[in-house]
């Protein structure tokens, strides 16, 4: 274990004085570099013999700046492995960045556009110098910025995805699979983005909504009687040169007789089948399908079950082939336009009409996304995908929330091969060299000089790279060290939890499962975590477009990290997209301070004490036995919710307890034994203010670290960081019913009271006379606090009054409050200017009585047939608060006239 660095006094001293206000911006950086050099983010810290907890982070991508997305991830993780170190365990996170070689590539390419040349010009070796210089300069970006949110990751062990031992991880993987029969070279319909010239994935496509138009034309029967034709309806009219079968649905009378014949291609008077399949939708359109197995996947495996031809009509540049016919060379908008002309020239079309429908669009650009056959690598994927499935079905896998368990069986089983090739210069390339010799494929774990058929020299490598999500899914363990036997692999494989967002569930969290079993036996974690998206304060998605991005680093540089942090774990649930604003972000600032302050009034009260550990049990006064008891619960509470992780729980009743019952009244509850002269209960006082604090600042570190480290080091401990210290566990011997029920009648009299003199507008500075508390089963805890009370409740302490049994009637022209067995019996003469007040409360009456008799209208009406029931249900509930305020006003009023 390595030895922390001492504190100097500019850095960290429990003596010197805190200061007014919390600076955070003073702070944050100087705190993380005070962890980061005395090693404090390893596991070793832990000690040898400690249970391992284990995540890799999910590696953003190198040319990104930090959005909401990042910053919640990286709250949550760096949640989990603060909470794991602090309960013994080795915790470690493994840091990393991904090459991401579609988005690195692009926004090289558009470097070298500024200056006037190109990729192609200037070559590929240029070109990858240029894309390592682009990552150099931006790479440390992204790492800074996750340092900022305050990641206690061990930056020792980060790694790059095209690094040395990772680059050797994945020739390991392909040539393994290889081997093994799993990856294979294939022509194949895959998804083309026809501007950056490759192959992308399924998650690099976004379906988005157009407004577009449906065709309707005449496919006429080659050998029919003049005039016989099926109406098809299309989108693409374009794709209908590439034609090769017109289909129709098995039991569609309307067309049997045509099932057999052949039909013209309009234009070009190709002819092609007629053929039955059931795939056909009779609703859509007239009823019959044009297929186009060269551009769209459902036509495709339509044409695989009948054996149709493919005929691809397009390049690359999604520019029109030579088999288009008179079309070629034009790009495929034009083309259509100019087919559709020249079929309503020559009598074949029926109708065009307005038509709403979803496109694929290229997430880099937004370009329409072509569906084309060519020749690809990919992986077979059924078996893979069946020991994943297996995985959670068995329980070695736990996904949480668990709803995604349906999403995670589904994708899987219906899984397609996985297309791992990119037209790209940017990334690992495929490790085969093709033969021009004797054609054969070497596909090898070192670079060949020979084929290794027939042993030519005259070999070359594949073009093309792979997929960013191959290496990407080999992360938990080749940062760890694989293909080799490392020290890291045996002690951290498998890790522990996946967390990430459940928008990237197939595609790379179940490839990490796929590839884990695969290469290692065993799985990559343990837990897949997921979150949901982060919107803005209206639930709508954050876009520059819309102007409604929130920038991370602007916020914690207004409001600091710990507000940013805390908002955005305690403000959703495992899962669910969240909404974030930044009046929420300002609350939880204004929280920092709340604990900042309580802090402040304990050590300006320490006077040289230094009290440690737990209170002794005896001794302890009401509000102590309540305040640790209450602790008790709290614990226990925030233990179990970590453990179902619902961390957003958690932190919210962490809030709670230390804003409402430590601050708001232990703090207050504890002035009457500090300024009591009596040194004992004063001594006591401070002990239990302490070390509630101390365990409060424990469970709060994970969510907000900078603010709770800081508090910590100026109160007395014991260890040298808030991150090392032992996570707070129940002491049963705390747990005391009896305090927590007497205590809770105590404050609920005095909140009673106070709201009593809140409802009347009584002034702040008047002290209220003859007040009686009638307490029979708290008598004690009532007595032994009536100075307290008359404190909080505004109270004049020589004319409060606490008793036993009050035998003689409620005093006149008075208000009871009533809680459990207590009375408070409050006397309303004198307490404000009675004429004025009762006029006041009659016309807030009367404004009362017109808003609920109009809200009784409305759901009355027919607005409760017509209305959103989201919308009736909140008219509903203004009612009842309505209803509410005029019976407590009524009640008031009820008390004048006693």
């Amino acid at each position: 274990m390595k030895r922390g660095k001492s504190r100097d006094e500019e850095t960290m001293t429990a003596d010197r004085e805190m200061p007014k206000t919390y600076d955070f911006a003073a702070t944050e950086q100087r705190l993380y570099r005070w962890w980061e050099e005395n090693g404090w983010f390893k596991p070793e810290v832990a000690g040898p013999d400690a249970e391992p907890f284990v995540i890799t982070i999910p590696p953003p991508n190198v040319t990104g700046a930090l959005h909401q997305g990042h910053a919640l991830f990286v709250s949550l993780e760096d949640l989990m492995i603060r909470h794991a170190r602090m309960s013994g365990r080795a915790a470690l996170w493994v840091p990393g960045t991904d090459h991401a070689g579609i988005a690195t590539q692009l926004q090289v390419e558009r470097l070298l556009e500024s200056e006037g040349t190109s990729r192609e010009e200037v070559g590929r070796e240029e070109f990858l110098r240029r894309c390592w210089a682009w990552k150099e300069q931006y790479g440390g970006r992204i790492t800074e910025q996750l340092r900022r949110l305050g990641a206690s990751c061990d930056w020792d062990r980060e790694r790059f995805t095209l690094d040395e031992g990772l680059s050797r991880a994945v020739r390991e993987a392909f040539v393994r699979w290889y081997e093994e029969g799993l990856i294979y070279r294939d022509t194949y319909l895959i998804n083309w983005s026809p501007n950056l010239q490759t192959a992308v994935s399924d998650l690099e496509v976004e379906h988005v909504e157009e407004q577009g138009a449906l065709y309707t034309f005449k496919y006429r029967i080659a050998d029919g009687k003049a005039g016989d034709f099926i109406p098809v309806a299309t989108t693409r009219p374009e794709t209908i040169l590439g034609d090769t079968a017109v289909a129709v649905h098995p039991d569609d009378e309307r067309y049997e007789r045509f099932v057999g014949k052949t039909a013209l291609v309009p234009m070009l008077d190709r002819e092609i089948p007629v053929i039955a399949d059931s795939y056909v939708d009779v609703e859509f359109g007239a009823g019959a399908l044009k297929v186009t197995p060269g551009h769209d996947l459902n036509d495709y495996e339509i044409g695989q079950r009948h054996d149709l031809e493919i005929v691809n009509i397009m390049n690359k540049d999604a520019t029109l082939n030579e088999n288009a016919g008179p079309y070629a060379g034009l790009d495929r908008f034009e083309a259509r336009k100019k087919l559709w002309a020249d079929m309503e020239a020559a009598g074949l079309t029926i109708k065009t009409e307005p038509y709403t429908h979803q496109v694929p669009v290229s997430q880099r650009g937004g370009e329409l996304i072509e569906p084309l056959v060519s020749t690809q690598w990919f992986v077979r994927t059924r078996g893979i995908a069946d020991a994943a499935l297996e995985a959670v079905a068995d329980g070695r896998i736990h996904i949480v929330p668990e709803r995604f368990v349906k999403v995670w069986n589904n994708w899987l089983e219906n899984i397609r091969d996985w297309c791992i090739s990119r037209q790209l210069w940017w990334g690992h390339r495929i490790p085969a060299w093709h033969c021009d010799d004797c054609g054969h494929l070497t596909v090898a774990r070192e670079d060949p000089d020979q084929c290794g058929a027939c042993g030519s020299t005259n070999i070359r490598q594949d073009p093309d790279v792979l997929d960013t999500w191959f290496s990407s899914g080999l992360f938990p363990f080749s940062t760890l060290g694989w293909p080799d036997e490392t020290p890291d692999v045996a002690r951290y494989y498998p890790t522990d939890v996946m967390e990430t967002g459940y928008d990237i569930l197939f595609f790379w969290v179940a490839r990490m499962v796929m590839m884990g079993l695969s290469f290692t036996g065993d799985i990559p974690f343990h837990t897949i975590y997921l979150h949901g998206l982060v919107r803005d304060e209206h639930g709508k998605k954050m876009s520059k477009t819309y102007g409604n991005v929130i920038d991370p680093i602007e916020v914690m540089d207004e409001y600091g990290t710990d507000a940013l942090r805390f908002t955005l774990l305690t403000g959703g649930t495992p899962g669910n997209d969240m909404n974030l604003s930044i009046g929420h972000v300002k609350g939880n600032r204004n929280f920092a301070n709340k604990i900042w302050n309580a802090a402040r009034f304990l050590t300006s009260n320490l006077s040289g004490e230094a009290p440690t550990g737990p209170p002794p049990h005896e001794g302890l006064s009401v509000p102590d036995r309540w305040i640790l008891s209450r602790l008790q619960r709290l614990i226990e509470s925030v233990n179990l919710l970590f453990e179902s992780f619902q961390y957003g729980e958690a932190g919210r009743q962490v809030y709670d307890f230390l804003w409402g019952e430590y601050a708001d009244w232990y703090v207050e509850l504890s002035k009457v034994a500090l300024d009591s002269g009596d040194a004992a209960a004063r001594s006591r006082t401070l002990h239990v203010l302490t070390y509630v604090l101390d365990r409060c600042l424990r469970v709060l570190h994970p969510y907000v670290p900078y603010v709770t480290e800081e508090i910590w080091q100026h109160l007395p401990h014991e260890g040298e960081s808030l991150m090392l210290a032992a996570w707070p566990q129940v002491d049963p011997a705390y747990v005391d019913e009896e305090a927590e029920a007497a205590q809770e009648q105590v404050m609920a009299i005095t909140s009673g009271i106070r709201s009593l003199r809140a409802d009347l507008k009584v002034d702040p500075k008047k002290r209220l006379d003859n007040v009686i508390i009638e307490a029979s089963d708290s008598y004690e805890a009532f007595e032994s606090q009536k100075e307290a009370t008359a404190r909080l409740a505004g109270l004049n302490l020589d004319a409060t009054s606490v008793v036993q049994k009050y035998e003689a009637s409620p005093p006149a022209n008075s208000t009871s409050i009533v809680v459990g067995s207590v009375t408070a019996h409050v006397p309303l003469a004198g307490m404000f200017d009675s004429e004025k007040e009762r006029a006041r409360m009659e016309k807030e009456l009367a404004d009362l009585d017109a808003r609920i008799a109009k809200s009784e209208r409305l759901l009355g009406s027919d607005f409760a047939k017509k209305a959103a029931a989201e919308v009736i249900q909140r008219e509903r509930d203004k009612l009842a608060g309505l209803q509410a305020e005029r019976d407590k006003l009524r009640a008031l009023l009820d008390a004048f006239a006693g």
